[in-house]
């Protein structure tokens, strides 16, 4: 009898391990997929004396492309985490990164003018740099222990075996959420994955604004449109999460409240992107957007 129980249990964490890997497998093929048609598309698109005199740039940053419907103005800059004075701040700014990425003010000093959409490569770059930011193994790893201590998927088990499933899993339902979501249908769609401030007007009408994203994104034209990369998105990672976490419970039901509740949580985010700016200023921390500080004797670039 013990033999056997041993076997039952040896054969049960075979198959927890075998679909923890398929849940990584999956991420990462819909991740190669994704990058071999970006740079398929990349390596057909004609060059252009003007494109190549522009100097090259660096690997996994924010792409912007002309708008062919009106002018358009890039983004500015991420806050380096140098511009962060002091060790606390530091480490705020790090948890921030996340939130500025995918967060942009149009501008108002350019009456007409519109933000650069995101190419296909700069979407892909996005769902990249979402995936693979530290904070996201810091929530990673802070979820799946929340998950081991409330014994949430109860046949992974416990100890150390048990923790490094949960995070495998927690890590693979992330990557597959932001694929879904930042890249794959944006990417269909035509849809831009930032959220665009509104930055003016009552805190009442920012509020309503920030929590209709949830509904309303922006086109790469700039027009609204339905969000579909939220909805879709998140039923898709849903859907794809029972392929490896056996003690989802299935259903129509249960995977609606999933459903919902992921969209709440990324409502909330999209809330702090909103007054991000309002708590930088009070906290005195750089944010995106900020003129940075000019030394002595130096002059502003022209732009």
């Amino acid at each position: 009898m013990v033999a056997q129980a041993k076997m039952v249990g040896c054969q049960q964490t075979v198959r927890h391990r075998t679909r923890i890997l398929a849940g990584l497998c999956i991420s990462a093929v819909l991740a190669g997929l994704a990058g071999g048609a970006v740079y398929a598309q990349g390596a057909q698109a004609p060059s252009s004396p003007a494109r190549a005199q522009q100097p090259i740039t660096p690997p996994l940053q924010e792409e912007a492309v002309q708008n062919a419907a009106a002018p358009c103005v890039e983004p500015p800059p991420m806050v380096r985490i140098e511009d962060y004075d002091g060790p606390l701040k530091k480490m705020v700014g790090t948890f921030a990164r996340p939130l500025e990425r995918k967060a942009v003010q149009p501008p108002r000093y350019k009456p007409g003018a519109k933000l650069c959409t995101l190419t296909l490569k700069g979407k892909f770059v996005l769902f990249v740099q979402d995936s693979f930011d530290p904070v996201t193994f810091l929530e990673t790893a802070f979820d799946a222990g929340l998950d081991q201590a409330q014994n949430n998927d109860a046949s992974y088990g416990q100890g150390a075996e048990g923790y490094g499933t949960r995070f495998g899993a927690d890590f693979a339902g992330g990557a597959s959420s932001r694929f879904f979501k930042d890249f794959a249908y944006p990417s269909i769609f035509s849809e831009d994955p930032r959220y665009y401030r509104l930055a003016h007007g009552s805190g009442g009408k920012r509020l309503l604004h920030a929590m209709a994203h949830a509904v309303v994104a922006h086109r790469d034209n700039g027009t609204h449109m339905f969000n579909f990369s939220e909805w879709l998105g998140t039923a898709s990672s849903v859907a794809l999460s029972n392929t490896y976490r056996p003690d989802n419970e299935r259903g129509f039901g249960p995977a609606a409240q999933r459903v919902g509740s992921s969209i709440l949580q990324d409502m909330g985010f999209d809330v702090l992107r909103e007054f991000w700016p309002e708590i930088s200023r009070k906290f005195k921390l750089p944010f995106r957007g900020q003129a940075p500080p000019m030394n002595p004797g130096t002059s502003p670039t022209p732009q």
